[in-house]
């Protein structure tokens, strides 16, 4: 039934029409109550005609409607109008996958992209109860932004299950088709579907693999003269080889497509989130070469790994379609733990060892400890306020967290009964720590003169360098290993441990990145994820005596947690896609800027017009790439290789942090010239710098060897760094103030101005505990400062003369929440210009059994 403009449906006023097709017609409206617009669908009167039809459309409906997952059509309500059934939807502005797709492969990366969120989609329906049962590429909607959603939800079903014709499936009337007939829908039918047998979830993973083979190919996976030689086909056939029309497709994509359309729904994946699972594991990877190989025989989770551009770990159906021909090894199974999006971080088995404790933030929450058993899709949170990290769980049920309280740099170390009740203090200025194997001993890393100091147990040093991380101690209590890292908050470094007498012995160098790490279940290894190039962060084992061997490789990022003496380990998989985002002066609205898979920004011109920033993953390379661009969204320019820090006043030159052995800074023209590498003189690390403002000279942090940070200038004529403050420094940045004589930094006495020609620090009013300078007011009057916390980044503005401290601005996308966050940014204040990067991550935990 058609409806004028104007007409009153319900309390929705339609706008326009928008389509039409065997299902009814579809309207702009609006709904004048909340003050948006809305999608409704006019059915036919015949489903008003049909009592047994109208109830299951309004169970149906009513049963989608509780789906709240932004891969799903939002319903938000039903009616009926003149006899007419409608149900009210989500306005979406896009595309149909159909119109996407036409005849044209799509490429492999955005292939994934979409299967994955179709997959994640269904797995949110499957676990209602809901199946879908005409999933195609018409029944999938990308939005602007490139949100895909599934449509129609319980709305192609007919009672008893029977194959279903082209009038009661085709809401969108394909060409070419005509009601009665089954071409309509007959191609991406399962099995079961074609044979009129009772359906279950397994269906809908026949049809998302047709679907799926369509988005690689470009052609249906079943067609033929007929719609009964199509049928025929589903039945009997398997479509054509995927790689005969796409050489560059991954071999471990095109078994997943060969897994879902297994004829017997027994042979499938048995659920949608296995395959949202196997994509995730390639949406880092899609070279030819990403297959599957098992191996022959934890610190807060980084925002780069939770990042991390979060591939994932295959699942063990995936591994077995790969190698069930011809591989004899025992592989992995991988179980589940967290279900929800969102961001999980440290876990730990508890001494039953089948409770696993776990912290995690979920989107708008704060971070909390949650406890969990496998099998069971529920968490009960502990309600730990104020949790930074959980440090583990001691022989004795008790658990060990960080708290976000405490005196910087560092934070509290607190001891609570898994049971609940409040958190006890143990000690302040604690980076990273772990349960000695007695329950009551701590190791831990206390913040010592700017410098990372390992006791065991407190009180005892052990060792001291420039940054220790993911803290473990041995089952037998002697040995204590760590990453030892050359520059803070840098995951380059090495595996090593240390004696109770204090003796370290590096077990295992050269990794460009380190996350994770745990004894192994017979105590004998150290085994860690990381990687020696690119992002991709795999399962490697180092024994006592140094001998090294890789235990699990996927592609896709893993973070090792926790092991058992029984073999079961706990893992955490991320992604991320970090994004740039910048606002150019004179302009109110922000604009993308992001270039490759993990840039970080780290100056802008005091004009707002050029910012500075480097790739560190796979784009930029094991040594990283430095660019800049203009905040007017120009094109970017590679300048070569290091660690972007700093642009010069005039533009012409950056400095970076050369990363190759021993490491070094070079100047890098941004025109013409040739690169221009600056003596080192006696510094052994680097850790921040800086163009001095009259682009003579730099500042620096930096520190010798075996000694804590400190200030450093150098001038760029000629000589070695010079020293300007004490020892202490924190590491995390610094400003230089426009006439050059001051640098803002931190340390264990909090924010304070350095003489840039040495002397006395001054203490910088109104600054509190983990204040970062950012930059001076172009008069040197204030001095701008990012506080605490991620989302959004809270900069405030401090008074140096009266010690007022003002907010400025609060960074980050409209409608984002925690644990999202900004990860880096630049101002240009004077000019009120800005770049931030972006990153939302997801991390999934997992315990794993039958790694060797």
């Amino acid at each position: 039934m058609a409806l004028a403009v104007g007409t009153k449906v319900g309390p929705y006023d339609v706008a326009a029409p928008l389509g039409a097709g065997g299902m009814g017609e579809v309207y702009r409206a609006r709904d004048a109550r909340l003050s948006r617009e809305v999608a409704i669908k006019i059915l036919p009167p015949s489903f008003a005609q049909d009592a047994d039809r109208l109830r299951r459309f309004e169970q149906e409906a009513r049963a989608t409607g509780l789906l709240n997952h932004p891969n799903i059509l939002q319903v938000h309500d039903i009616g009926t109008h003149e006899g007419a059934p409608y149900v009210v939807s989500e306005l979406l502005e896009g595309e149909t996958l159909r119109d996407r797709i036409g005849a044209t492969p799509l490429p492999v990366r955005k292939a994934i992209d979409f299967a994955t969120q179709i997959a994640r989609g269904l797995s949110a329906a499957h676990d209602k109860g809901i199946v879908h049962r005409d999933l195609k590429p018409e029944n999938l909607f990308i939005t602007k932004d490139g949100r895909l959603k599934i449509l129609d939800f319980g709305l192609a079903k007919t009672v008893g299950g029977e194959a279903l014709t082209e009038a009661e499936t085709n809401t969108h009337g394909m060409p070419g088709t005509g009601a009665g007939t089954v071409l309509g829908t007959t191609g991406y039918m399962s099995p079961e579907q074609v044979r009129a047998q009772p359906l279950d979830h397994r269906s809908d993973i026949f049809s998302f693999g047709s679907v799926l083979y369509e988005m690689l190919s470009g052609r249906r996976a079943f067609r033929g003269a007929s719609a009964v030689e199509t049928m025929s086909a589903i039945l009997k056939e398997d479509p054509p080889e995927l790689s005969e029309t796409n050489r560059h497709l991954p071999p471990a994509l095109e078994r997943i497509v060969s897994h879902c359309l297994e004829k017997s729904p027994e042979e499938r994946f048995q659920s949608a989130r296995d395959i949202a699972f196997d994509l995730e594991q390639l949406s880092g990877s899609t070279t030819t070469h990403a297959a599957l190989t098992p191996a022959r025989a934890s610190r807060a989770v980084d925002w780069r790994f939770a990042a991390l551009g979060l591939g994932a770990i295959a699942l063990a159906a995936t591994a077995f379609f790969a190698g069930r021909r011809t591989s004899t090894h025992v592989l992995p199974e991988f179980r589940p733990i967290t279900f929800q999006r969102g961001l999980v971080a440290e876990s730990r088995f508890a001494t039953d060892g089948r409770t696993i404790v776990y912290a995690a933030q979920w989107p708008g929450a704060e971070r909390n400890v949650f406890t969990a058993q496998p099998g069971s899709p529920e968490s009960r949170s502990l309600q730990i306020k104020d949790t930074w990290e959980l440090i583990g769980v001691s022989r004795s049920g008790e658990l060990a967290v960080l708290l976000t309280t405490g005196p910087g740099p560092g934070r509290t170390l607190a001891r609570v009964p898994m049971g609940g009740g409040a958190p006890r203090d143990v000690a302040e200025r604690i980076f990273e720590a772990d349960w000695g194997p007695d329950g009551t001993s701590f190791a831990v890393v206390r913040a010592e003169a700017g410098k990372s100091r390992l006791e065991f147990p407190m009180g005892k040093a052990l060792y001291e360098a420039v940054y220790l991380d993911n803290l473990r101690v041995s089952p037998r209590g002697d040995l204590v290993a760590f990453t030892d890292h050359p520059i803070v908050n840098d995951n380059r470094g090495d595996v090593a441990v240390v004696d109770l007498a204090g003796n370290k012995r590096t077990l295992s160098s050269g990794w460009s990145d380190i996350r994770g790490l745990a004894w192994s279940p017979d105590g004998e290894e150290v085994w860690f994820t990381a990687t020696r190039m690119g992002i991709e962060l795999n399962l490697w084992a180092v024994t006592r005596d140094g001998r090294e061997r890789q235990v699990y490789r996927a592609p896709g990022n893993m973070q090792i947690q926790d092991s058992l003496p029984d073999g079961r380990l706990l893992l955490t998989v991320g992604r991320t896609k970090p994004s740039v985002f910048g606002l150019a002066p004179g302009e109110t609205k922000e604009r993308d800027l992001s270039w490759l898979d993990w840039p970080w920004v780290t100056d802008i011109s005091a004009d707002g017009k050029t910012f500075l920033f480097g790739e560190q993953g796979d784009g930029g390379g094991p040594e990283y790439a430095a660019y800049v661009r203009g905040t007017d969204g120009s094109p970017p320019v590679l300048l070569g290789k290091g660690h972007a820090l700093s642009i010069s006043p005039d533009r012409r030159w950056a400095l970076v942090l050369n990363l190759t052995a021993p490491t070094h800074f070079v100047l890098l023209p941004t025109r013409a010239g040739d690169p221009r590498p600056l003596p080192r003189g006696n510094v052994a690390q680097y850790h921040w710098g800086s163009f001095l403002p009259d682009g003579k000279g730099i500042a620096f942090i930096g520190n010798t060897e075996h000694k804590a940070p400190r200030l450093f200038v150098q001038d760029l004529g000629g000589g070695d760094p010079k020293p300007v403050s004490p020892e202490g420094v924190a590491t995390q940045g610094s400003a230089v103030s426009p006439d050059g004589a001051w640098l803002a930094a931190s340390s264990a006495a909090g924010l304070a101005l350095y003489p840039a020609s040495g002397g006395e620090p001054r203490p910088v009013e109104g600054a509190i505990p983990r204040d970062l300078p950012l930059r001076f007011s172009g008069d040197g009057r204030f001095l701008y400062v990012r506080g605490e916390g991620r989302l959004p980044a809270k900069i405030f503005r401090l008074d140096l003369l009266t010690g007022t401290r003002e907010p400025w601005r609060e960074l980050g996308p409209a409608g984002a929440s925690e644990p999202a966050g900004v990860t880096a940014l630049t101002i240009a204040p004077d000019v009120g210009a800005y770049v931030y990067v972006f990153a939302s991550p997801e991390t999934t935990l997992y315990e794993v059994s039958g790694l060797r």
